[in-house]
């Protein structure tokens, strides 16, 4: 097994684009979310803040080179671009086009397809759809001959000399067979095959489910896995689901009509990546997360936080994911870190003004 390969997930939207401007208000940006944040508690690290790279625009190359030459210095292997494409309208491709037409940004990159339904929920529910996703036969064939255009460019990843592409949510794919087969033969006509993979999430099918498929790959996404369903399930949950209970209870008693408070989800870091360790999830790919915290995109509602992480606590987590065991069964030795820059989510791998570039120091 070669060196430990990891790829940063990668969000593109930290620029304006036309349908942002009219659904949130002219010059919206991930940034816009990002520095409206309050703490929530006490020691509530919020807001989340850059620091070398500051409130950066992915249009400008400048940024754009400046990401990758960290990523380089601190072993990054490369970025996993989310991508947008709705029926064959995309949406915040501006950093990855420009990223092809410019070979000076040579650090080696994949796609994994964002596949679900933008809403003014941020979380993927039916509520208020904004662009919504038309599965078909028709789309499928139009979608995977334009991804090849992707595929062939020599920065791109693969695997046994297979290009490596990523399905976000395969349980939402009415068919994901029917499709998983249209985009191998759309690939095979152009001499082309794919090395196809998908996360595995907290929501959604098990592994076992998705074995089924003819998927290459398995990869973790943290902190929404499969590991942190159960952690939750056995430890935190019943905290949440006694307070709710008695919640109802007094509304139904009292016949209120108001909603019940939302509860924040808040779990220890180090109790999750010790119980994540310690239940390893064999034959996927590793994931890991510097830090979690979605609360700046919740306001008013539920929101997710792993607490009290420290760079210290991401290299103990990080060194136990890539021993080499973890990658036996593998065909290679990638590790996803969610996320390079999340900075909505709390989640970033950039340096921000708590830590500096810590977290990344952490990968040597």
């Amino acid at each position: 097994m070669s060196d430990i390969k990891p790829i940063a997930i990668y969000l593109p939207q930290f620029h304006p684009i036309p349908e942002n401007d009219l659904w949130w208000g002219k010059g919206f940006t991930e940034w816009t979310n990002v520095t409206k944040a309050k703490p929530r508690f006490e020691g509530h690290y919020q807001p989340h803040l850059p620091s070398d790279l500051g409130f950066y625009d992915l249009r400008l190359e400048e940024t754009r080179i400046a990401q990758e030459s960290l990523a380089k210095q601190y072993g990054v292997h490369g970025f996993c671009y989310y991508h947008y494409w709705f029926n064959g309208k995309r949406v915040l491709n501006e950093p990855i086009d420009r990223k092809m037409q410019n070979p000076k940004e040579d650090l080696p990159f994949l796609l994994c397809w964002a596949n679900e339904n933008w809403t003014r929920a941020w979380d993927g529910s039916l509520q208020d759809v904004l662009l919504e996703q038309n599965y078909s036969e028709t789309d499928d064939r139009e979608h995977i001959r334009f991804l090849l255009t992707y595929f062939k460019d020599d920065r791109y990843i693969r695997v046994k000399n297979k290009p490596f592409f990523i399905f976000y949510k395969p349980d939402l794919f009415p068919d994901m067979a029917s499709t998983i087969a249209i985009f191998r033969e759309e690939a095979a006509k152009e001499g082309v095959e794919l090395y196809l993979g998908c996360f595995e999430r907290w929501i959604g099918w098990d592994k076992e489910k998705m074995l089924e498929f003819d998927f290459d790959a398995i990869i973790e996404f943290q902190p929404l896995s499969k590991s942190m369903k159960k952690f939750i399930n056995q430890l935190e949950k019943r905290k949440q689901t006694i307070v709710k209970r008695i919640e109802n209870r007094l509304l139904r008693k009292f016949k209120l009509k108001r909603k019940v408070k939302n509860i924040d989800l808040k779990v220890d870091y180090k109790k999750f990546i010790d119980f994540d360790i310690k239940n390893n999830n064999t034959g996927v790919y590793p994931g890991v997360t510097p830090m979690w915290d979605n609360s700046s995109r919740r306001v008013g509602q539920n929101a997710t936080m792993l607490l009290n992480s420290t760079p210290e606590l991401f290299e103990y987590w990080y060194k136990n994911k890539t021993k080499p065991k973890n990658f036996e069964s593998l065909d290679d030795s990638f590790v996803f870190i969610n996320a390079w820059n999340e900075w909505a989510e709390g989640n970033h791998l950039e340096p921000c003004q708590k830590w500096g570039k810590s977290y990344l120091e952490a990968l040597l």
